[in-house]
């Protein structure tokens, strides 16, 4: 007994910007089951307060409403800065508002982790690769990518970027504590059913009978990582304590063609779903999957989630979703009230 007293962890004081979006939320409640004192910080952009009401009672989990790209100050023992807009249709929005929120925020946070003394960690993106060379596949992490800078995700792509070269300013300029993983296509409960992932609007499509669009001809290739698998890593990099500091790739290596992906979750619905094919929207890369060696030696981590499990609890959330209460992002820089207007598709 004195020995379990003894070595329980102290808890934290710890802040989760973006905590009620889709990975936000699983974080906070992750922290709040630890015993942690949970900050979630969020301005509902893109995200959802039904993602968060179940934690609303708990003792140790406080909401507060801010946009990081204005400062706050706050004391804090840890940071896990998640905040942006994190699929097109959502940063396609308002990709100003996108880029501000990747810039800002990360200069806001890691100024008050320097100011506090805490441990940040910067939710980065496999976005920084951009569309990867043959010769880069799997990425590992000293791939510099191929990225545009002037391309309508470059918003994104090129805010997460800057957001990394901030960071390690920071760390080396200040020694701030800083932890950085890049994540890979995340699927799971709490994904927003309008965010036009391909997870998200295949099941949907799927649950409606609706013909599922693939873009391009099918043969692209993703790796899907379930949200829990992800978030173990990222509590795992958050508890190092041995100065990595990473960039270090979080997802699942295993590969699937987006056709494979279609079938199967036409398969797990029951669904009478037809395929179709639709031009491929620009910057959209031809594969991706991530080289995990780095996690697995340095966090003793792998995904233990297969595809077929986490797409079947991912559509048993979908099923029980009023659909009603989700709002369809449209185009803030023209046409925002435009049907016509038809955002990239992250696939």
């Amino acid at each position: 007994f004195f020995f379990a007293m003894a070595t329980k962890p102290h808890p934290q004081r710890i802040l989760v910007t973006g905590g009620a979006g889709f990975l936000g939320s699983h974080v906070c409640e992750r922290l709040v089951d630890e015993g942690h004192d949970v900050i979630c910080l969020d301005n509902f952009f893109t995200s959802q307060k039904d993602n968060i009401r179940h934690l609303f009672g708990r003792p140790n989990f406080e909401f507060v409403r801010h946009d990081v790209t204005e400062p706050i100050r706050m004391e804090v023992d840890k940071i896990w800065n998640l905040a942006c807009p994190a699929s097109p249709v959502h940063y396609q929005y308002n990709p100003i508002k996108t880029m501000k929120t990747s810039w800002l925020g990360a200069s806001n946070m890691l100024g008050m982790a320097k100011r506090c003394n805490a441990r940040i960690l910067q939710s980065s993106t496999s976005e920084v690769y951009g569309d990867p060379t043959p010769e880069f596949h799997p990425q590992p992490e000293e791939y510099r990518g191929n990225v545009s800078c002037i391309g309508i995700r470059s918003c994104y792509d090129e805010g997460k970027r800057a957001a990394e070269t901030l960071f390690f300013d920071y760390h080396r300029q200040h020694g701030v504590d800083i932890k950085v993983v890049r994540i890979f296509n995340t699927y799971g409960p709490r994904m927003h059913p309008y965010d036009g992932r391909v997870v998200s609007n295949f099941i949907l499509q799927a649950i409606k009978g609706e013909d599922i669009t693939i873009y391009g001809d099918g043969s692209q290739t993703r790796s899907f990582c379930f949200v829990d698998d992800l978030v173990e890593a990222m509590m795992r990099m958050m508890d190092d304590d041995t100065g990595f500091t990473g960039p270090v790739n979080i997802g699942n290596p295993g590969e699937f063609t987006i056709k494979e992906l279609a079938e199967l979750i036409i398969e797990l619905t029951g669904s009478k779903s037809k395929i179709i094919y639709l031009p491929l929207p620009q910057d959209d890369p031809l594969q991706r999957k991530p080289d995990i060696a780095l996690a697995k030696e340095r966090l003793d981590w792998e995904p233990k989630v297969q595809l077929r499990e986490g797409l079947a609890k991912t559509i048993e959330y979908f099923k029980g979703l009023d659909l009603g209460k989700y709002s369809k992002p449209t185009n803030h820089t023209a046409h925002r009230n435009s049907e016509k207007w038809k955002p990239a598709v992250k696939q």
